[in-house]
């Protein structure tokens, strides 16, 4: 199997695997996926995925597909998908290189042209997946925070209260954020996001670019894709990116104070997926954006 043949024959691949007719390098994954690099037959390698345990939930890798394509009709630095089955995803290798302030400069650049590209509504076309949850892209119009609210914050919060991972006293917390959601509201039409854009998701090539990878891909608000660039430890040289960001689409003032309320849904996917490990950096979050009323 070439790559000229995967293309054409896609769903071959499984079976390829399975007959160990391609070889087969583990690579890092998440606790989601298992995480491959494939040689084939001219050379050259591709990444695949596959879900850890037990099958996929069903869209699981065709809604990363379409969200892949997507960012990169905007103009996104995403690896081309050339396989998205059922069972598993299949894009072309981006090989892994070391962070340089010149990438984190492109990247801003990238990342300010991409929202600019712009999305006809918040959510998107297809049912969404972030991490192992489902993700509500229900298309909707009208304005940004009643949509956050029920769409980004409220089922995340339901799901981390009911396993334990937050305490109703954290969950009122929470709320009262809901509830004030209008003092945050920056008037902007939906941006094309990438929707889960930890540093983690950020791939630093060895062609100097930085790549977005596993997006959760939709309409959404623009500072939720830079806000989330600063969680856990951040993206190295983000300064870098935000200023080249800055530079060619400047974001609105006071847009320092709502980045720990654009953090929270993304915070609260974790102590739905994972657990209490990160309530105390749900409360940080919601009592700094508390703060900033």
């Amino acid at each position: 199997m070439d790559q000229a043949y995967l293309r054409a024959h896609p769903q071959h691949l499984p079976t390829f695997l399975t007959h160990q007719r391609l070889r087969e390098t583990p690579v890092g994954g998440g606790s989601v996926s298992t995480a491959s690099r494939l040689t084939l037959d001219d050379g050259t390698s591709v990444f695949a995925k596959t879900w850890t345990a037990g099958e996929a939930p069903a869209g699981f890798f065709t809604a990363e597909a379409s969200g892949l394509r997507w960012l990169r009709e905007g103009g996104a630095p995403v690896p081309e998908v050339i396989a998205a089955l059922p069972s598993m995803i299949a894009t072309e290798w981006i090989e892994p290189g070391e962070p340089t302030r010149e990438g984190a400069e492109q990247l801003g650049r990238d990342l300010a042209a991409l929202h600019r590209a712009g999305a006809p509504s918040f959510g998107a076309d297809w049912d969404g997946f972030i991490g192992p949850l489902s993700l509500d892209n229900t298309l909707a119009g009208g304005s940004w925070e009643p949509w956050f609210a029920e769409r980004r914050l409220l089922p995340y919060l339901k799901i981390s209260v009911d396993r334990g991972a937050l305490t109703p006293a954290d969950a009122q917390l929470v709320e009262r954020i809901i509830k004030t959601l209008a003092v945050y509201v920056v008037s902007e039409p939906p941006s094309r996001t990438h929707g889960d854009l930890w540093p983690g998701n950020v791939l630093w090539g060895a062609d100097g670019r930085a790549w977005l990878i596993d997006p959760a891909a939709h309409g959404g608000h623009r500072e939720t894709d830079l806000a989330e660039l600063a969680l856990f430890g951040g993206a190295p040289f983000l300064s870098t990116i935000l200023g080249a960001y800055n530079e060619v689409y400047a974001l609105a003032d006071g847009w320092e104070e709502r980045v720990p309320l654009h953090q929270l849904h993304l915070l609260l996917v974790h102590t739905a997926a994972f657990g209490e490990g990160y309530r105390a950096s749900v409360r940080s979050a919601a009592e700094s954006a508390l703060r900033a009323l």
